[in-house]
């Protein structure tokens, strides 16, 4: 169902972008990251100076947890139907503050055509703390796919059965191949987005060598980062967030139009432990 009254215009690239914004909660004070109108301010003069068009959310409690960072006059916020699961338990480290519901969806600058697939309820594997993926699929004449996902953490390398993250990883897996495999068998043009919790441009991975076999045809895959090292955390320089695209979506990325996007605050300052990564793709 079309989301949208006006098309974006025919001939500006697409801003594509995905953001784990750190227990994003609807009111003040609450979940594993609290905030105060200044934090959310704060986190709306990051998304202004963005300026994507669309981005893959992770980590957001609802709809009017993410409006309060994307305006709703000026995006469309679609969130995961997933119900809010039985976890709860105590912030590590933040005594008397609760986990919050923690979604996956997009927000979608005004003006652009989208629609709503089927959510990848699957990828939750039937547990109902882990998260789906939100599929949607912009524009009309020359439409692409997006899969916004945000996979179990703890198995970031690696295959470790003695590690009980990874099995759980390892089960997604295949749920997020048939995935691509449709979507290249339609011939369609796709992208998987968001956070992976995983190195998969570590050469050698495991994980990513499973998915990126070219089976069918256009299920051959491309990291937009890959050969680039992460600079949101002096700790961490690989990434765990993710745009990856099929072989149709990649003759229509920008070249060199991976970024990063650097908070100008000092680390500890940062208004989310993961910064915003971005391509841009011609319409």
């Amino acid at each position: 169902m079309p989301q949208a009254t006006e098309p974006a215009p025919a001939s500006a690239p697409l801003k594509i972008t995905s953001w784990n914004v750190e227990h994003l909660a609807e009111r003040n004070g609450e979940g594993c990251r609290p905030r105060t109108d200044a934090d959310y301010a704060d986190l709306r003069r990051h998304a202004d100076a963005l300026a994507a068009d669309v981005i893959a959310l992770q980590e957001v409690e609802s709809k009017a947890a993410a409006e309060r960072v994307f305006d709703p006059a000026r995006y469309d916020v679609v969130m995961s139907a997933r119900p809010k699961g039985r976890r709860g338990g105590v912030c590590y480290g933040k005594p008397g503050q609760t986990i919050g519901h923690q979604a996956v969806g997009f927000a979608i600058r005004k003006g652009i055509r989208w629609t709503r697939n089927d959510d990848l309820s699957a990828l939750a594997l039937g547990n109902p703390d882990l998260r789906w993926g939100v599929d949607v699929t912009i524009g009309s004449r020359q439409p692409v796919r997006l899969l916004a996902v945000h996979l179990k953490s703890g198995c970031n390398s690696g295959r470790s059965q003695s590690d009980p993250d990874c099995p759980v990883l390892f089960d997604q897996l295949p749920v997020l191949e048939r995935w691509i495999d449709g979507r290249a068998a339609a011939g369609e043009t796709f992208l998987v987005l968001g956070d992976w919790n995983r190195r998969i441009a570590a050469r050698g991975d495991v994980f990513y060598a499973e998915i990126d076999d070219n089976e069918p045809a256009g299920a051959d895959l491309s990291i937009a980062s890959e050969g680039q090292a992460a600079g949101c955390k002096a700790r961490y320089r690989e990434f765990i967030d993710h745009i990856v695209l099929g072989s149709k979506a990649l003759t229509r990325m920008l070249p060199g139009s991976f970024e990063e996007y650097r908070y100008d605050q000092p680390e500890d300052r940062h208004p989310s432990d993961h910064c915003p990564v971005s391509i841009r793709i011609k319409p």
